[in-house]
């Protein structure tokens, strides 16, 4: 095999493949599930450390204040020292403060480790994704990436479910219930362990021999260095976390900046506070507020579903396009609506779901695809923290906009910054689809190899 040809990009899905992708899946799901259970923790919690409105909404932002630190000190050391190491750490990290959290007795023990939790929850971003994106075949990359990110909306449907069965459990269930994600957190580590460190990696390092050791290990002995194209130009380097602001990777840097924040302001609105929202609404009981929040979180699960099956189809581009057209429809129709009533508003709440879980997992598929080797883990990380400066304001302010504005308001206020989002990824955004990591970073154009092995996880 030629040394231009690219066993990694072009390979046939394997055994291996689907198992990196199950095991990377688990950072989303805690992060969906975390991110989710405070919403439903907050029911008890509240009377029980008597939280004022400022108190709830900085509870609801800390987590999201520590993604902004996480994803960025942690995908830039993740491109420094691997992401074997930091694939694991992270979920050590998730566990304790988890645990630590069940014990807090005062309001600033809480956001602080709520803060903890999110900086290992915004570290898991950047290690796994790029992870799995320098191990995944160009024909199956979009899909298999974001189906790690539909996994988030699992986990949030999941922590509504637990909410609901443990909500008898008297005025401290929610420390069962901020303690949990350290369970799945330790499920996913134990899953994690003996994952190779990446190739690609490797390769941006210098490393050869670990690098054609992992390749022989994984994809069969026959294959060697001679089978992988490099995504970066040139001789092995480190990357400087000031790259994705130089040349052309600063209007790539700047889109994902954009639409990532775009997204995700009106989606941890409405999960972190959505038994506030629906109340809002009108909605009474726990049918409603547990039930219904429930449903909006399986909508962004089943909004995945066409968003998985249109990405390879369609194209990024057009599916981004598209989801946020209708999500900015969807949420300002009810404002103009004199006396709205229950119903159109949890229709636009509906509909909300469905479009965002049909490309939210954009958010991981873009800035993987994107930047070289030397410093992806870094792009993501960068994303995952300007993202959260919006949605830590927002989850702030949600109780707040709920109040002044009521749940009408609340959503022509997402259909605005989703307006921001289509007009960004309109003018800003490339499209990417069936295209290896090469062509993408480089002006490589890599030649088809012949089929490989199915691999294990070693």
């Amino acid at each position: 095999m030629s040394a231009t040809s690219n066993l990694i990009d072009d390979a046939p899905l394997t055994t291996f493949h689907k198992k990196l992708t199950f095991f990377a899946s688990g950072g989303p799901f805690i992060d969906g599930y975390a991110l989710s259970i405070i919403g439903i923790a907050l029911i008890t919690m509240s009377p029980g450390l008597q939280l004022s409105t400022t108190e709830i909404g900085l509870i609801g932002a800390a987590s999201l204040v520590g993604i902004f630190f996480g994803g960025a000190i942690f995908g830039w050391l993740t491109d420094k020292i691997g992401r074997h190491k930091m694939y694991i750490a992270d979920l050590i990290a998730l566990a304790l403060f988890s645990v630590l959290n069940a014990f807090a007795t005062e309001v600033w023990q809480v956001v602080l480790c709520r803060f903890l939790l999110g900086m290992a929850i915004g570290a898991d971003y950047p290690i796994a994704t790029s992870l799995l994106a320098e191990f995944l075949p160009k024909k199956h990359r979009g899909r298999l990436l974001g189906a790690t990110f539909v996994v988030w909306a699992v986990g949030a449907a999941a922590a509504y479910a637990v909410g609901f069965l443990l909500r008898d459990m008297g005025p401290d269930v929610w420390r069962f219930m901020v303690a949990s994600p350290a369970i799945f957190a330790i499920v996913t580590l134990l899953c994690r362990l003996g994952t190779p460190e990446s190739p690609r990696w490797l390769l941006s390092r210098g490393r050869r021999d670990e690098a054609e050791t992992i390749i022989k290990k994984v994809y069969g002995q026959q294959y060697g260095l001679a089978d992988i194209a490099s995504d970066s130009e040139g001789p092995a380097k480190q990357g400087k976390f000031t790259d994705i602001f130089t040349g052309q990777a600063w209007k790539r840097t700047l889109f994902v900046s954009i639409f990532w924040t775009a997204q995700v302001i009106p989606l941890f609105a409405v999960y972190t506070f959505a038994p506030d929202l629906l109340a809002a609404m009108g909605m009474t009981g726990d049918a409603n507020l547990y039930g219904g929040s429930f449903l909006i979180s399986m909508l962004f699960v089943v909004g995945g579903i066409p968003g998985l099956w249109l990405v390879e189809r369609i194209g990024r581009r057009k599916l981004l396009l598209w989801s946020f057209g209708i999500i900015v429809v969807a949420l300002a129709i009810p404002a103009f609506i004199p006396n709205v009533p229950a119903g159109p508003l949890f229709i636009a709440l509906a509909v909300f779901a469905l479009a965002s879980g049909a490309s939210s997992f954009l958010e991981v598929v873009y800035p993987n695809e994107l930047f070289p080797t030397e410093v992806r883990a870094t792009a993501v990380g960068f994303g995952t923290a300007i993202s959260r400066v919006g949605s830590a304001a927002s989850t702030y302010l949600m109780p707040v906009a709920i109040l002044s504005f009521g749940a009408a308001g609340s959503l022509l206020i997402g259909a605005i910054i989703s307006l921001v989002g289509l007009v960004a990824t309109f003018l800003l955004a490339p499209e990417t689809a069936n295209k290896s990591l090469s062509e993408l970073t480089t002006d490589k154009k890599p030649a088809n190899p012949a089929a490989i092995n199915e691999g294990t996880l070693v």
